[in-house]
């Protein structure tokens, strides 16, 4: 009994700790989007419908925006975003990521959120940070890629978007629909620890070695795994060398 309530009071301290986690994070994200708002005394305020400032909102006008949106083609990376051992916040981000509806500074810039003299990478790359920039083409996070293929021994593929990243990536394998299944989940921990770091490089003020941002891969990956592995439990060492290996995949 005293073994079983350590336990559950330590699977609390660890949600209670992850929460404020993300209280912080979107916290900071808040302050960022209200650091640029300036309140005019002169002025009342008052709600403005910025597709037709003149006009305003009308139903129809909402109709027709909707109707002609170009629409935001996923392709095959649909299916791959929801995966039962993922966590479902992970999903909805990778879901906001393919269509491009983070709140990444190329958008808030955009959007009219930010000015365009602050979009730069949080990288200190020098580029313009849009969400396909970040994950895939920035010099410095780009690199973790790499680190990932020679982690799992996968070689490298051609792609021209996040989509098509996603999908070469899930199938650069090939094989079973496990080995699939399992390079669809480190995708999804990849993009996630990269969205983190960005994060806190921006709010925080920390930094991240790109083989410490590895080694969360690893870790989330594996915890995402293990509640459905009973042989993961017991190979931790083994993961951390050799995952295709350690789930018997190759």
């Amino acid at each position: 009994m005293f073994s079983l309530g350590w336990g559950l009071d330590g699977a609390a301290w660890v949600w209670r700790r992850q929460l404020r986690a993300w209280e912080e994070e979107l916290l900071g994200e808040c302050q960022s989007l209200l650091s640029v708002i300036y309140l005019q005394v002169q002025s009342s305020d008052r709600w403005q419908w910025q597709p037709d400032p003149d006009t305003g909102y009308t139903v129809r006008g909402a109709y027709q925006l909707l109707t002609t949106m170009d629409s935001i083609i996923v392709d095959d990376a649909e299916h791959l975003i929801w995966h039962p051992q993922v966590p479902l916040k992970v999903s909805i981000f990778a879901w906001r990521l393919l269509r491009d509806r983070l709140p990444t500074k190329s958008n808030l810039v955009t959007r009219g959120i930010l000015s365009s003299a602050a979009h730069h990478c949080v990288s200190g790359c020098g580029a313009a940070k849009s969400t396909h920039h970040l994950f895939i083409f920035c010099s410095t996070f780009c690199s973790i890629w790499d680190l990932v293929r020679s982690w799992i021994g996968i070689s490298s593929t051609g792609f021209t978007s996040i989509q098509d990243h996603f999908v070469q990536f899930t199938l650069s394998a090939g094989g079973s629909r496990a080995r699939r299944s399992f390079l669809q989940l480190i995708w999804l921990a990849s993009v996630w620890v990269v969205w983190t770091e960005r994060n806190h490089r921006l709010f925080r003020g920390s930094t991240s070695t790109l083989h410490q941002m590895l080694d969360k891969i690893k870790l989330f990956s594996y915890r995402w795994l293990k509640t459905t592995s009973v042989t993961l439990v017991l190979n931790y060492h083994s993961w951390w060398s050799s995952p295709l290996l350690c789930l018997g995949l190759i």
